[in-house]
């Protein structure tokens, strides 16, 4: 049985309120901040910033700034050049959204159709 990669959306509170969604991949965490969080609507894109990898154990890290506002496990259903579908399996259960490269940062896309 394989292990399912991890996901883990934080929260930051300083400096400015923000998200950073974290997805395992390569042994790493890869990471974009959210500025407004993850999308309630597929009416309603949010803008997703690339930033640097994390080591794999911020999965669990929390301070004083910074919590975890949901985690769980990811599975990747469809990868393009500029498009990635991926299913988040969270503590409220299933979402599917897909990461829109744009060329110069990244959309965070609800999908119409959800598990």
């Amino acid at each position: 049985m394989s292990v399912r990669p991890v996901f883990v959306l934080h929260e930051h509170h300083r400096p400015r309120h923000h998200f950073d969604l974290r997805l395992e991949e390569h042994g790493v965490l890869r990471s974009w901040a959210v500025p407004k969080g993850l999308p309630t609507s597929s009416q309603h894109d949010r803008l997703a910033v690339a930033v640097d990898d994390h080591d794999l154990d911020h999965a669990t890290y929390t301070d004083e700034h910074k919590e975890i506002a949901d985690h769980g496990w990811w599975e990747l259903l469809d990868r393009t050049d500029k498009r990635s579908l991926i299913e988040l399996h969270g503590t409220a259960g299933a979402r599917r959204y897909a990461l829109i490269d744009t060329g110069r940062d990244w959309l965070v896309h609800l999908t119409k159709e959800q598990p």
